[in-house]
């Protein structure tokens, strides 16, 4: 990695010894129909509802657990049940479902249609369960024939696409998606100052450089592995100063705008734990762990204000980085975004527990 990255050693970089991983606070967010999206406090907001992008997120976490708990592995299945009952006879997906159980948009493409695809692939090709695999292939099928417009929606579908391809190669429509996926991500423009495929960071902006990393490694083009390397690298030297990361802003961030800026969301410190955990999956190369450390760290303290994003007592994410503190809400997508990047940091990091 480049100095720029400013990325050390992953031991310096992991403040301590990683939390045992806890589902409570997700399975106190969880009811018969899925996970709620949002909380005050510790306490789920029931007139919120649920959505897609939160369930979606929760069915690639428990899917890769490797051996969860029991009441878990059945918020898993629930998980499936809802996206499959969120799916239009089109592939297309509804997004919000109200707690009453009536769907509140149309069914649309978004990202939520991406995550949605990230999940079911997910499942389809590591679920240890048969029926879990095959009804979660049948939705992934049936979604992988439509298209979004969106690259980020592209990208997470493209990790769902190449959870199936590892699993099953020859499955003509994650080979198709996936082809899709990467043309329409983007690549690194010629500016070495500004290879980014955008005119400013937003949001999950890591998943576009895992979405060509899976890509190139799925479809065995070096060239994609190449671009989506200097796009993470790129990324990883923007969002560190020092020794922690300093994340994008969920408002975003432009060349010759201040840093560090915020609210800051855990999404993007669990996007980079994947990219980087991606990279050295493809690579092999040991530096992209040192990324997982700091993602890790970014949770644990090692951020721009050095408070921690985590309840060690509910176990569950804070809703965010925010200029005179952290946002006190432990809401779905912040613990989820929790979860993931400590269940990396504990596969990919085994001297930081």
């Amino acid at each position: 990695m480049t100095a720029a990255a400013g990325a050390p050693a992953a031991a310096r970089v992991v403040p301590g010894p990683l939390p045992v991983l806890s589902f409570q606070h997700l399975l106190r967010l969880s009811d018969d129909t899925g996970v709620l999206e949002h909380a005050r406090g510790a306490m789920p907001r029931r007139s919120h509802g649920y959505c897609v992008d939160d369930v979606a997120r929760a069915l690639v976490v428990i899917t890769r657990e490797p051996v969860p708990p029991a009441e878990v592995a059945r918020l898993g299945e629930r998980c499936l049940t809802f996206l499959a009952h969120a799916q239009a006879p089109d592939g297309r997906f509804h997004n919000r479902l109200g707690y009453d159980r009536r769907f509140e948009d149309d069914p649309g493409v978004g990202d939520w249609w991406g995550r949605a695809l990230w999940g079911l692939g997910t499942a389809a090709a590591t679920s240890p369960t048969p029926w879990v695999r095959d009804e979660a292939l049948a939705s992934f099928e049936l979604g992988c024939q439509v298209r979004s417009p969106d690259p980020r929606a592209m990208a997470f579908a493209a990790l769902g696409a190449a959870a199936v391809l590892g699993a099953r190669s020859e499955h003509l429509g994650a080979r198709r998606l996936l082809r899709a996926a990467v043309d329409h991500v983007g690549r690194p423009g010629a500016d070495p100052a500004w290879p980014w495929p955008e005119p400013c960071l937003t949001y999950g902006n890591a998943t576009l450089a895992e979405a060509l990393l899976a890509g190139g490694a799925a479809l065995g083009d070096a060239d994609l592995v190449r671009d989506g390397l200097v796009l993470l690298e790129w990324l990883v030297g923007i969002e560190t100063i020092g020794d922690h990361l300093s994340l994008t802003p969920v408002a975003g961030w432009a060349p010759g705008e201040p840093r560090p800026a915020f609210d800051q969301q855990p999404i993007e410190a669990a996007a980079l734990a994947d990219a980087a955990a991606r990279a050295h999956a493809v690579t092999g190369q040991g530096r992209w762990l040192d990324v997982v450390g700091l993602a890790a760290g970014w949770f644990l303290g090692a951020n721009d204000l050095g408070v921690a994003l985590f309840d060690p007592l509910t176990g569950g994410g804070y809703d965010g980085l925010e200029r005179g503190g952290r946002n006190a809400n432990q809401g779905t997508e912040s613990t989820l975004a929790f979860l993931s990047t400590i269940q990396q940091a504990r596969r990919l990091l085994p001297v930081a527990r």
